[in-house]
């Protein structure tokens, strides 16, 4: 984990960057298209998007416009619930592709564990990743009772579970669980949404080690071996950001930062959510 290009191997044998852009909420058309870039050209290699967030195109213009080859990178995208209630996943699949202009993902997940339908939704990513249209599936805002309850039918065990995860909401044993299962965990809203970046415990280990919160937020998820997928639209926060190679953190801090966690969500809760 010595670089902004450090990946895990997925349990299927696929690699994967610790570390990447996240576009929620990051609206389409230039603004979309000039962040992907620039976190392209300053060496990021895994771009996460999703059908809600209705940004594909311009990531898929991104790529096509950064000139880096398509095989280096790492793109991940999402099916969103109404495609699991309405059983069209292989079409939202389809959409999804042609929008990014891509002919594979490399890591395609269920959103949100949607009752009663996302077993059936399993199926057809088991479908893609056979035909060999996805590198690798798996899920996202799923506890464990999800996870167990969809290895219950799955012939192929998810090789990610996105969530939301930061030090106030750790989740130590989904985490845990994941890792028995050989299921790599992957933070969204890393930063608690900004929420994080003015408390007086980071604030005192960033000053230790002259960098800022973000980064010291960021380097916690590395070496707990979390990928961690920062948002942001702004060339000097996507670089900063990335800049976490170059120090760690001692058993002490990270210790520090543990001990922070509350169970504080600020999304949905995966058992109650509706929409």
């Amino acid at each position: 984990m010595n670089s902004l290009q450090s990946s895990t191997t997925l349990h299927n044998g696929v690699k994967m960057p610790w570390f990447g852009l996240g576009v929620y909420k990051v609206p389409e058309g230039e603004v979309a298209l000039e962040s992907v870039k620039m976190a392209i050209k300053a060496g990021y290699k895994s771009i996460d998007t999703a059908a809600l967030y209705e940004n594909e195109e311009s990531v898929g213009q991104a790529i096509k416009e950064s000139g880096v080859p398509r095989e280096e990178l790492f793109i991940t995208t999402k099916v969103w619930n109404e495609d699991l209630r309405n059983n069209s996943v292989e079409e939202a699949f389809e959409t999804s592709l042609r929008k990014l202009g891509l002919d594979y993902v490399d890591l395609y997940l269920i959103h949100w564990p949607v009752k009663d339908k996302y077993k059936d939704a399993w199926k057809v990513l088991e479908k893609l990743y056979k035909e060999k249209r996805v590198r690798s599936i798996g899920v996202s805002n799923f506890n464990i009772h999800h996870i167990e309850d969809l290895m219950s039918v799955a012939e192929i065990k998810p090789m990610v579970n996105q969530v939301e995860l930061h030090p106030l909401h750790s989740q130590p044993e989904l985490r845990d669980y994941c890792k028995k299962q050989q299921i790599q965990i992957e933070a969204w809203a890393p930063l608690g949404q900004g929420r994080l970046l003015d408390h007086p415990v980071l604030q005192e280990i960033a000053s230790g080690h002259h960098k800022s919160i973000a980064q010291v937020i960021l380097r916690w998820d590395i070496q707990n071996e979390i990928v961690t997928i920062p948002k942001s639209i702004r060339e000097s926060r996507i670089k900063e950001n990335a800049n976490i190679f170059d120090f760690t953190l001692s058993s002490s801090d990270m210790e520090k930062i543990n001990a922070l966690n509350e169970n504080q969500r600020f999304g949905a809760d995966p058992d109650n959510f509706n929409f």
